[in-house]
């Protein structure tokens, strides 16, 4: 499969499903956007906007607002809140598209997702991109791989065709990648990591002074570290890194914190979403920890 002849579906089109498309876009793909509502029209009058760090550029993208069942993609990218996830895999069951990648923050197993998309369509991901909408136009960018490359794997853990492929998409689009053997432990260890930060952002007076409260971020890493050494004990903590930091010091960890959310970084990568997703944050707390609760040795 050439990229150039690579169709692609982004079901979403927020900040996630509109990155990658300008990204897919650009390195030659066939982008189809699906949107609904505002977003919608605005797709339709003004385009994919997007901020390249030097103006406003349009993406090469075509906007639809529904999916017929005989329609075809190489790849359907699904990227939704959670909460909204079963609904579009139940409208995509009927879809001729065989590969749907679901690039949402989730604890399933994926065992019922599958279930209702259908045996062997499903193909756990998430994103390694954060920013935001203004005015019309997406401000957004990839994280670095040392922080959190593209991530994605096959429920069996193998290395499949369509893993490969996917990967050679990503390289030509220049995107940071990692195929791993299990995505749901590693979608634990990374609810581990965010949810105990979403609290702190959430939790604060002035989200975007966080990085001065000393006390809200040392607590936040204790958690961080709690969560981790638990995941741990289940053989459930993924990467290797997050190792290292069950063993980091809260205060050198906060220190970290601090510099990080100082800066662009924060109001790129964390705070934006954390606005945005609340309710979705909060499930995702619940579900956490409602899952760590269930599962004590």
């Amino acid at each position: 499969m050439s990229i150039q002849n690579t169709r692609i579906l982004f079901y979403g089109a927020g900040v996630i499903g509109s990155l990658y498309a300008v990204l897919f876009s650009k390195a030659g793909c066939e982008v189809i956007v699906l949107a609904r509502g505002r977003r919608l029209s605005v797709l339709r009058e003004k385009g994919l906007l997007y901020n390249d760090g030097h103006g406003t550029m349009r993406a090469d993208v075509t906007v639809i607002d529904s999916l017929p069942d005989d329609d075809s993609y190489d790849f359907v990218f699904m990227a939704v809140q959670e909460g909204q996830a079963e609904a579009v895999l139940s409208a995509l069951r009927t879809n001729r598209s065989r590969t749907v990648v679901t690039m949402v923050n989730t604890i399933t197993d994926y065992s019922d997702w599958e279930a209702i998309l259908g045996k062997g369509r499903l193909l756990p991901a998430f994103p390694g991109a954060g920013g935001y909408i203004r005015d019309d136009v997406l401000h957004a960018r990839l994280t670095p791989y040392i922080i959190q490359p593209t991530t994605f794997g096959e429920l069996s853990g193998k290395r499949t065709a369509r893993t490969e492929a996917l990967g050679r998409i990503l390289k030509s689009s220049h995107i940071p990648y990692e195929i791993v053997t299990d995505m749901h432990s590693w979608q634990l260890s990374h609810l581990a990591l965010v949810v105990p930060i979403a609290d702190a952002c959430l939790g604060c007076e002035k989200m975007e002074d966080i990085w001065k409260d000393r006390k809200a971020l040392e607590k936040c890493s204790d958690e961080i570290r709690r969560n981790f050494r638990f995941l741990s004990r289940l053989n459930q903590l993924s990467p290797f890194k997050f190792r290292l930091l069950m063993h980091c010091p809260s205060w050198l960890m906060a220190s970290a914190m601090s510099c990080l959310f100082r800066g662009d970084f924060g109001e790129t990568f964390i705070f934006a979403h954390a606005r945005k997703a609340a309710g979705e944050m909060q499930a995702l707390h619940d579900k956490l920890y409602g899952y760590m609760e269930g599962n004590r040795l």
